[in-house]
């Protein structure tokens, strides 16, 4: 079935400010998101999963697939749909063989270059950024824009998401770089309403609000 990648939510433990993840990704989805990554760099394995099974209840009835962010351990023992993986993390074909049959998987990259390599490695789609400047996540990469973005969409033809710094200020300039789809962090988390908060960055992707 196709993945819709239009609003990619990424629900990081780090920056819930000590809330319960569950109830703002049940929220976030309430509000339009298609797909969620659940990362949680610092957490054990038990209290890892115990979350992704949690996370994936809700998302199972809404049909809005789970992806975990690094382990493939963690994406197993929960049912995720798929992973998603950096630059220094376990070689795709790698993640594939250790995975169920049909899987995600998703690759973060900054390049042209990288893109194509992660097409040809197996990627299911990129995560393309950072596209503006975000204090989300520090990765000392070029900010990308929608020139870069534009760029890394030419060179493949798995599904590019624009990630870093996307608010429904700029997620219609991605879109119209050719994104098929925003992944957004701090615009959801911080928000004292989620739901209201990826409502809005979709109407903007989607070429519905100003």
């Amino acid at each position: 079935m196709p993945i819709d990648y239009a609003l990619y939510f990424v629900a990081d433990a780090e920056f819930a400010s000590g809330r319960d993840l569950v109830p703002v990704i049940e929220a976030a989805v309430r509000g339009g998101v298609t797909v969620v990554q659940l990362r949680a760099k610092d957490y054990p394995f038990q209290a890892f999963v115990e979350l992704g099974r949690r996370a994936a209840a809700i998302l199972k009835k809404r049909r809005v697939p789970l992806l975990i962010n690094d382990r493939v351990d963690v994406a197993l023992a929960c049912g995720a749909a798929g992973i998603h993986l950096g630059q220094k993390d376990m070689p795709p074909a790698l993640a594939r063989r250790a995975l169920r049959k049909g899987s995600l998987i998703g690759i973060s990259v900054n390049t042209p270059e990288e893109a194509r390599e992660a097409e040809n490695q197996g990627a299911d789609y990129v995560g393309a950024g950072p596209a503006y400047a975000t204090t989300t996540i520090t990765t000392g990469l070029p900010v990308l824009g929608p020139d870069g973005i534009r760029r890394i969409k030419d060179a493949v033809r798995i599904p590019v998401v624009a990630i870093g710094g996307i608010t429904d200020r700029n997620a219609r300039a991605v879109r119209r770089a050719g994104a098929d789809g925003v992944a957004v962090v701090s615009a959801i988390l911080s928000a004292t309403d989620p739901e209201r908060a990826a409502r809005q960055i979709k109407k903007s992707f989607r070429g519905l609000a100003p």
